[in-house]
């Protein structure tokens, strides 16, 4: 295969994993399918085992895009913030915010993908996630300013921020959605 088609396989296979990142997190895996994700990326589905092994293979490869984007804006709060509290309190604000509510397709994979990953019958969408978490995790220890308690403190920031998160995309429309979000915006302020 010469340079130039590698490149474009590669181009194509990243077009198809992104595609498939956002539609994961608006629709959950079983309702994507591989002519979707294809066909969203501008290629016919016949391609596809040109890049992937099987759908397993591409939504664990989606998974890992979706966590990458999450990891991307932490990152970012953190090098815009280095004081480790003002950093976290605007990782709050913007996570618990009606924006990122209303953008699923774009937004946490914590929230977007956690109950995809606990009915997951494929080992690698739970692997990608799991993965995906600690990550997570870990650059919430970091945001919280290190120590020996950041790693719990982490472990219960994000607990509250996905769980609140998942229930206000599910109540979106009714008054109760913004109330979740202010009210734990209003929690995770406390601490």
């Amino acid at each position: 295969m010469s340079r130039s088609s590698q490149a474009d396989a590669a181009r194509h296979r990243e077009e198809v994993v992104d595609a498939t990142s956002r539609m994961l997190r608006e629709r959950g895996a079983a309702n994507v399918s591989v002519q979707e994700a294809m066909s969203a990326a501008g290629l016919t589905h016949g391609g596809f085992y040109k890049h992937f092994r099987s759908k397993d293979d591409l939504v664990a490869a989606a998974t890992r895009d979706a966590f990458g984007d999450i990891l991307g804006r932490l990152d970012r709060v953190a090098a815009e913030s280095p004081d480790g509290p003002t950093a976290r309190d605007r990782l709050v604000t913007e996570y618990l915010s009606p924006e990122h509510r209303d953008a699923p397709g774009t937004g946490c994979a914590n929230a977007a993908l956690a109950t995809d990953a606990a009915r997951a019958t494929s080992p690698e969408l739970r692997a990608a996630f799991t993965d995906g978490l600690r990550a997570t995790v870990d650059r919430l220890a970091a945001v919280e300013g290190g120590g020996p308690d950041a790693r719990a403190h982490a472990l219960v920031d994000l607990v509250v921020l996905v769980g609140s998160l998942t229930l206000a995309r599910a109540t979106t429309g009714d008054p109760v959605s913004d109330e979740l979000l202010a009210l734990a915006r209003e929690h995770l302020a406390q601490r």
